[in-house]
């Protein structure tokens, strides 16, 4: 027997609520009853927060669990209060023999009571499938009259989330699924088919306008789609989960098995199959583009199917595989297993020596790359090279002087890499971290003014080449930066004598007017302004930047 005070709190979630069948029955302390669901052999849905029955009613059930009979003994402020009703006298405390058969959560999907979705049965603990997700579904469709508008077939129908199938509301109510949910969906026009209504097809008859229709709907199982290049050109549909937590890293030596075909199903190439598995590493240009990225975001024992388009397959050339050739810009289809895969060490798991060794390996190999034009992923190289050797890292004094002169080689390589590729914030970031450690590192200073003259800050631009030319005053392409600010400078001078002289001769004639002139004289030149200094500033040496060190 509970006992319940008014003081107890409640509370509902806005957009969940449970809707629970119980069966009770009311009694007076005496044991007059005065209210039963038994006497009418049917179930009471209640639906808490509402008070359908008394206060003390939704306080009661919010204890209990599926299959509990419990005994209830109410105060007059939980009950039926100083008024009383129902045959129960004011001021009276009430009890109440409650019987939780089972309960059932109701969900507003859209908070606008547009889709209602009462869950029968819930499903896994996997989170729910998004709009690229590959999804099974059953579901039957009926009208407000119980008329049977649509059933899938036994196996279910397959189609992605972002696709739809027969009206809105279903993609919205599967995004808020899980795997072997059932639920049943009260749809509102506007979630289905409005105030038109819909023409017969092949697949569903006709639906009549205002229509709200009664889906019972459950999710059988969804395959995963992941966007591993955020720009959805290449894709992975996940159909068998891989084993653990860990995926494989840029410069992991993986293991894999694939066959690779044409939109049209024509197979191309099969690796890992007859002649054994197939071993690549990642990060190096070793298969295409679409594979390489793919790999790393695989598990051990995953198996998947890869979309790639021709920006991450083999482009707009023609390509002579094993089986057949891939004409250009064509979209290809793997699909691969990761049979198994070693990460590259991490700098944490090295020893000081092997962190040295692998910072002048990828240090190499970014210079191999600059060499061949491939600033990104020479940028990339250099950046972790650095991390190697990062300042934080312990190593021995004998050492500390080869550390810190690799460390900032790597810097610069980097932001040469950054200036060839435009990024000129990031070339900023690099050279400042030089010079934070070697106040007058020339190249330094003369990377980054080139850094700040593309950025059109003049006066930064000119404080790194005035330090440079301090260091080493015979600098030739500091010297020709110089040239470049100077002129740059005098055309700036020269927009600004302009804009003042205007100003002074308009608003000595008419203020308002010369003000008005301003305006769009100012614009004007600003206008020109712009571009004077980018094509000047094209003439500093960005593409010439010197090889990295």
């Amino acid at each position: 027997m509970v006992a319940f005070k008014a003081s107890e709190a409640f509370r509902i979630d806005d957009d969940e609520l449970d809707e629970e069948p119980v069966h009770y029955v009311g009694s007076l302390i005496d044991g007059t009853k005065f209210d039963s669901t038994r006497d009418k052999d049917e179930p009471f849905s209640s639906k808490l927060g509402y008070g359908q029955v008394v206060t003390g009613f939704d306080h009661a059930i919010i204890t209990m669990k599926k299959g509990e009979i419990a005994l209830f003994t109410l105060p007059p402020e939980l009950g039926y209060g100083a008024i009383g009703r129902n045959g129960v006298p004011p001021n009276c405390v009430i009890q109440l023999e409650v019987e939780l058969i089972s309960w059932i959560t109701v969900v507003d999907i859209c908070k606008d009571g547009g889709i209602i979705k009462r869950v029968m049965e819930k499903g896994e603990q996997a989170g729910p499938p998004g709009d690229l997700d590959e999804v099974l579904v059953k579901y039957q469709v009926r009208q407000d009259d119980g008329a049977i508008i649509a059933t899938t077939p036994e196996e279910g129908v397959e189609f992605h989330v972002k696709d739809g199938q027969f009206c809105p509301a279903l993609p919205k109510a599967l995004k808020t699924m899980r795997k072997g949910e059932k639920v049943n969906l009260i749809i509102q026009p506007q979630y289905a088919f409005g105030e038109m209504g819909s023409k017969s097809t092949n697949e569903f008859p006709s639906i009549p306008p205002c229509s709200v229709l009664n889906v019972d709907l459950e999710l059988v199982s969804y395959k995963p789609v992941i966007n591993v290049t955020d720009d959805s050109k290449v894709l992975k549909k996940i159909l068998r989960e891989g084993e653990g937590t860990l995926t494989a890293n840029e410069g992991a030596v993986v293991t894999v098995r694939y066959t690779a075909m044409l939109e049209d199903g024509t197979v191309f190439e099969k690796k890992g199959f007859d002649e054994g598995p197939l071993e690549f590493i990642t990060d190096e240009e070793q298969v295409i583009a679409g594979l390489d990225r793919a790999a790393v975001t695989m598990k051990k024992k995953e198996q998947a199917i890869l979309t790639i388009t021709p920006e991450y397959g083999f482009g707009s050339t023609a390509v002579k595989c094993d089986r057949a050739v891939v004409p250009p810009n064509s979209t290809l289809i793997y699909e691969i297993e990761m049979l198994d895969f070693v990460k590259e060490k991490a700098p944490w798991e090295m020893t000081s020596q092997e962190r040295l060794e692998a910072a002048e390996r990828k240090k190499e190999e970014g210079n191999l790359l600059f060499k061949d034009g491939k600033y990104l992923r020479a940028g990339k190289k250099y950046d972790k090279a650095a991390d190697y050797v990062h300042e934080d890292a312990p190593f021995g004094d004998d050492v500390e002087k080869l550390v810190k002169a690799l460390r900032v080689s790597c810097w610069l390589n980097g932001a040469a890499c950054s200036l060839k590729l435009n990024d000129f914030q990031e070339a900023i970031k690099l050279c400042s971290k030089v010079v934070d450690v070697e106040f007058h590192n020339v190249k330094a200073l003369y990377r980054r003014a080139q850094a700040y003259l593309r950025t059109a800050d003049l006066h930064l631009a000119e404080s790194d080449v005035k330090k440079a030319l301090e260091a080493d005053p015979h600098n030739r392409e500091v010297k020709l930066i110089q040239k470049n600010l100077k002129q740059l400078q005098a055309e700036s001078d020269k927009r600004d004598a302009k804009l003042y002289a205007n100003m002074f001769v308009q608003t000595t004639k008419d203020p308002s007017v010369g003000t008005k002139r301003l305006k769009v004289e100012k614009v004007e030149d600003d206008k020109r302004g712009e571009e004077v200094t980018t094509t000047e500033m094209e003439k500093v040496a960005v593409n010439s930047a010197p090889p990295p060190v």
